[in-house]
């Protein structure tokens, strides 16, 4: 009787949880349903839906073809680039779209297409469920439908506004649309990477051929590109793409669209991208005008950049928040009709350019490919703005095709003794050191040696930077903590540092993931600049087609160092030129200040330096790191410096940098204000005075202590030792 009791107990018990459950999610949706009506958001999603029927109503194919064209201009009003999505020129129709090409991007992006009617709510419920149960977003729930109304329709805003329009844009083109013109449409609009705009581009601008006519393969290499165009860029991150093209043939193989033998043949075919000759959009300026203006964009999104971070998670998040906007931001480019005018000089760019070739004509060993294997890079900062005047990626190539890495932002290398000053000396100054301070120049057990295997006792510390020596550079970065001149390097905004940088041998440029040479330019006009860091950006001004202002750069200045440290390192690197390891790189009557640089085994050489005018940062080196006989920083870098900052200086007066600074009015961003279209006249081009270079840094028997040696993308091999020597 009293089990009988307990058991009816228990039943009531959770009979009335069960109706406490029910009131409780009863009197939710009572409540979300008077905020939903209160709060006024019945009235917007009503708004959303009436906007989302007239702009599938006012729809037609033309719709579905048309692309605004942005273009650039340099400073002087010369076109740098057209950026056009070019989706009319290259529209492949629903019939001459290849079978395995329907069926592997809708394998991949949306397998249950032809079941839904615009919104998979199955396939959200399973993303949702997914969510919850790896703890991260690991598949999406756009259907086709929905990414097709949001690339015509909509921006790439992540709002709830924006979702329900797109989700009620997408049941509006199911109703008008029949699913294979949907299906025509979306592969004729979605981004491919790099300015490729539907597959036809991206046939014609990956492989140089019709849509026809690619393989298999092919085909699931270009549909693994859309679902992140960064990520899976063929040209920055080939092996990416391959990985996603094997999963797709693997879902096509278990969707029954391939048979066994098409899937091994296809899995093993080996993808060579082949561009066409002709194609304007190589150059160095125009992959640093694409890059900038697409920062610009997520600025004004409200993208927060950040160089520094707690943990490797907060990294990884925070790398895949950016690549996602950087992504929406680069198509914007090609479809928004924009006019960007910049701080870019084509006749300084091509000077710089041409120093490069001309030094280096000599070496003419092709990889595979056709690249020349020794490669160049620089950057020329005009010091009155702060912004970048010219930048050069590599050397000109006759014949070579498509897209070629830009090494003057995109590579990353060991700095060798050029970082000294930036990490080891004018933090030192800042903290009580002078140029006369006496240092050490001793044997330092399991610690750097000098080049030249020779130690001069007590000199100074003036002594020391112009001659490079390494013991010294060693022991005041022990003395002050590698992580205080870390911290300098974090401020001046170098976005490649590790952890395990935090030690001695940083001293001598032995850093995890190396520099740029855009960020080394910027860190030497930091010092021109009496220690206020810059934007070297190149983005003036941006102006929608119609001539209204969208974007008006400000520039900002963050003090790096103290005004008198950089003035005293400055004095310091003068001597460099003078009587250290760039004697005999000077320029004449024009003042100037630099470093050399040169890594373990000749495989880096660096100079960077600067006038009043101009700061211009070298490297010269191999793509795949090894020994160049001869190579320091005062020899082939240091030439390329000295030649082209000759050149841009011819006809400026002789300023000292004590006269510069009010002289050259630093800070002062009236030249910016008074932008006008090339259609008024170049003359009305905001003012860049010609009086604006870069610096280097030039090397010549210095000892520099580094370890591993980077590739293009800046990973390296970290076999770095205390002892090792480098010149």
């Amino acid at each position: 009787m009293a089990k009988r009791r307990k058991k009816k107990k228990t039943r009531l018990q959770k009979t009335w949880r069960f109706l406490k459950f029910q009131i409780f999610l009863i009197v939710l949706v009572i409540a979300a349903i008077i905020y939903y009506y209160s709060g006024g958001y019945a009235t917007k999603v009503s708004q959303l839906h009436s906007e989302a029927v007239d702009l599938v109503a006012s729809s037609d194919e033309s719709t579905f073809r048309s692309a605004q064209t942005s273009i650039a201009y340099d400073v002087n009003g010369e076109t740098i680039t057209v950026m056009k999505g070019e989706k009319d020129v290259y529209y492949v129709s629903y019939n001459d779209l290849p079978v395995y090409l329907k069926d592997a991007i809708v394998s991949i992006e949306d397998k249950r297409f032809y079941q839904h009617h615009g919104v998979d709510y199955k396939g959200i419920a399973r993303a949702i469920w997914a969510m919850i149960r790896n703890r991260e977003v690991t598949q999406g729930a756009s259907t086709i439908t929905q990414q097709l109304a949001r690339n015509v329709f909509l921006t790439q805003d992540k709002t709830w506004e924006r979702k329900i329009e797109e989700i009620y844009i997408a049941v509006e083109l199911e109703k008008k649309y029949s699913k294979e013109e949907i299906l025509e449409y979306y592969l004729n609009n979605i981004y491919f990477g790099n300015g490729y705009y539907g597959i036809g581009a991206a046939a014609r601008g990956y492989f140089n051929c019709d849509v026809k006519d690619l393989t298999l393969s092919q085909t699931a290499f270009l549909c693994g590109i859309p679902n992140n165009p960064t990520t899976y860029d063929p040209l920055t991150n080939f092996d990416n793409t391959i990985n996603r093209r094997d999963r797709i043939l693997k879902n096509m193989l278990e969707d029954k669209k391939i048979s066994q033998a098409s899937y091994i043949t296809a899995t093993t075919e080996t993808i060579t991208l082949n561009p066409p000759a002709t194609q304007a959009k190589n150059d160095y300026l125009t992959t640093y005008t694409n890059y900038c203006a697409t920062r610009v964009l997520m600025g004004i999104e409200g993208f927060e950049f950040k160089n520094e971070f707690k943990s490797e998670e907060e990294k990884k998040a925070y790398q895949e928040s950016y690549d996602d906007l950087y992504n929406q931001c680069n198509q914007k480019l090609f479809t928004g009709g924009y006019r960007i005018y910049t701080s870019l000089d084509i006749n300084v760019q091509n000077e710089l350019q041409d120093t490069i070739d001309t030094t280096l004509t000599s070496f003419d060993e092709t990889g595979d490919d056709g690249i020349y294997e020794l490669q160049s890079a620089a950057v020329c900062i005009d010091n009155t703005t702060g912004m970048v005047k010219a930048i050069v990626g590599g050397r000109t190539q006759e014949n070579i095709a498509g897209y070629t890495l830009n090494r003057g932002y995109q590579s990353y290398r060991q700095p060798g003794s050029t970082i000294k000053p930036l990490l080891v000396y004018t933090p030192a100054l800042e903290l009580g050191y002078t140029p006369d301070t006496s240092v050490s120049d001793s044997e330092i057990e399991d610690g750097p040696s000098n080049a030249d295997g020779k130690y001069l006792g007590t000199i100074t510390l003036r002594r020391a930077v112009e001659l490079s020596r390494n013991t010294v550079a060693y022991n005041i970065l022990s003395e002050i903590g590698p992580s205080t001149g870390l911290e300098y390097l974090y401020n001046l905004g170098f976005t490649k540092l590790d952890e395990n940088d935090n030690r001695p041998i940083a001293a001598l440029g032995a850093l995890t993931n190396g520099v740029s040479p855009l960020e080394m330019a910027k860190g030497y006009a930091t010092l021109e600049n009496a220690g206020a860091s810059r934007d070297p950006g190149c983005i003036i001004q941006i102006t929608d087609s119609s001539g209204n202002v969208l974007y008006q750069h400000e520039q900002v200045e963050n003090v790096v160092y103290t005004a008198d440290a950089a003035r005293q390192m400055t004095d310091i690197l003068e001597g460099v030129l003078t009587e250290g390891t760039a004697k005999g790189l000077g320029l004449g009557d024009m003042p100037c200040a630099g470093k050399t640089g040169t890594t373990n085994d000749s495989k880096d050489g660096w100079f960077v330096g600067y006038t009043p005018y101009y700061t211009t940062s070298v490297w010269v080196g191999y793509d795949n790191p090894r020994t160049l006989t001869g190579l320091t920083g005062a020899s082939y870098p240091g030439q390329i410096w000295q030649k082209f900052m000759l050149k841009v200086h011819e006809g400026l007066d002789p300023i000292s940098f004590t006269d510069a600074i009010s002289v050259m009015n630093h800070g002062d961003a009236s030249w910016n204000e008074s932008i006008t279209s090339p259609e008024e006249g170049a003359e009305n081009q905001p003012e860049s005075p010609e009086q604006s270079t870069e610096m280097t840094e030039g090397t010549s028997g210095e000892g520099e202590n580094q370890g591993g040696d980077s590739n293009p993308t800046g990973e390296i091999d970290n076999g770095i030792t205390e002892g090792t020597v480098v010149e």
